[in-house]
């Protein structure tokens, strides 16, 4: 019999954590079970295990933070729940959006080019982009929670997606105008 925990590798991110298949986590529970489940793989606690156990403990060490990972961050967690439901994000090949998001934006993208070097314009523009981003989660939580619509919340993570684009150039510039 192995040393090493028995942590389902095949498991869902959301039974690895014995966590509802939902949008919506406490991430306080979340952090907590992580640590849990660190305790019980992190490869230090194999040092002296045979390989086989430290490499099966490696495996699962590595499986738990990325499991974590995808679980802590919104967009990347919707877009897991997406995937567990049978919906595709695919969006390195769908990128088709409404008309109305396309032009919010392409505006975003002309305001930022706008801004360049104006710290005060740069922080306006963030916040507008937070905004939407804020929007879009919430639009996402509820075509997941609520609606069980997982094409939809595969659209708005797609939107999610250019606004963290957008976002990332925009704390780019704020940061080169420090």
């Amino acid at each position: 019999m192995s040393g090493v925990s028995p942590i389902s590798l095949q498991a869902n991110d959301f039974e690895l954590f014995d966590l509802p298949a939902r949008f919506e986590l406490d991430s306080l529970e979340l952090a907590k079970r992580w640590k849990a489940l660190q305790a019980l793989t992190h490869p230090d606690k194999f040092v002296s295990s045979t390989g086989a156990d430290q490499r099966m403990a490696m495996q699962r060490s590595v499986r738990v933070n990325e499991a974590y990972q995808r679980l802590r961050t919104p967009t990347l967690r919707a877009g897991y729940l997406c995937e567990l439901r049978g919906v595709s994000i695919d969006a390195e090949r769908n990128t088709a959006m409404p008309h109305a998001f396309l032009v919010q934006q392409m505006q975003l993208r002309e305001d930022l080019d706008d801004a360049l070097g104006n710290p005060t314009a740069l922080q306006q523009l963030a916040d507008v982009a937070l905004t939407a981003k804020k929007e879009w989660l919430n639009k996402v939580a509820t075509a997941l929670d609520i609606d069980n619509d997982a094409a939809a919340a595969a659209s708005g993570v797609r939107a999610l997606m250019f606004i963290e684009r957008v976002t990332k150039d925009i704390n780019q510039q704020l940061d080169d105008a420090a």
